[in-house]
């Protein structure tokens, strides 16, 4: 299982989402989240998951599966 958080310079907590073994590209160019402490890593995976459920990540979700797709269609 690859971790999907690990703390930086300050003691951060930075963060990536993932769809299966690739990450998600929130922006361009931006793969994590930093956030300063756990109260606010909870509170931000609170966040995404209502975007999620929202519908509000399905375009990088979807860039994200045809990314995972194309590993096993060669």
């Amino acid at each position: 299982v690859k971790e999907w958080f690990w703390y930086g310079e300050g003691g951060k907590i930075h963060l990536n989402i993932r769809y299966g073994s690739k990450i998600i590209e929130l922006a361009k160019g931006k793969n994590a989240i930093e956030v300063a402490d756990t109260k606010e890593l909870l509170d931000t995976l609170a966040l995404i998951r209502t975007a999620v459920m929202a519908g509000e990540l399905d375009s990088q979700i979807e860039a994200t599966s045809e990314k995972l797709r194309a590993v096993f269609t060669r």
